[in-house]
């Protein structure tokens, strides 16, 4: 049986792959093997560091929660907690953005839960 090769969906894989590598540096964008490895483990970060952002958005909030807070002699795990008991349902996002834009309004709230 004479040999057969899919020339076409060979030319599509290839250029899917060259079009993900566009801007890379030196052979990264125009050799097919490394621009292949390249591409997948660019595909690799994107996927973890996609998951990260995510703790480390949080983790943000969290900071800016504490700094606010230390300010009124409260520590951020007390603050938190006299939160939950007076059934106060902010969460972490909104709480760090009173603290950092409006800080007057964050003490008030500091001091309704105190």
């Amino acid at each position: 049986m004479p040999r057969s090769r899919n020339n076409v969906a060979s030319k599509a894989r290839k250029k899917k792959i060259f079009k993900l590598a566009k801007g890379y540096f030196g052979r990264r964008k125009n050799v097919w093997t490394v621009a292949k490895n390249a591409v997948e483990k660019a595909l690799q970060y994107s996927y973890i560091h996609r998951k990260t952002k995510k703790r480390e958005i949080r983790s943000l909030w969290i900071q800016r929660i504490n700094a606010a807070v230390r300010d009124s002699g409260l520590s951020y795990s007390d603050f938190m907690n006299k939160l939950k008991v007076a059934k106060v349902e902010l969460n972490r996002k909104v709480l760090a953005d009173i603290a950092m834009n409006d800080p007057e309004s964050f003490k008030q709230i500091v001091k309704s839960v105190s």
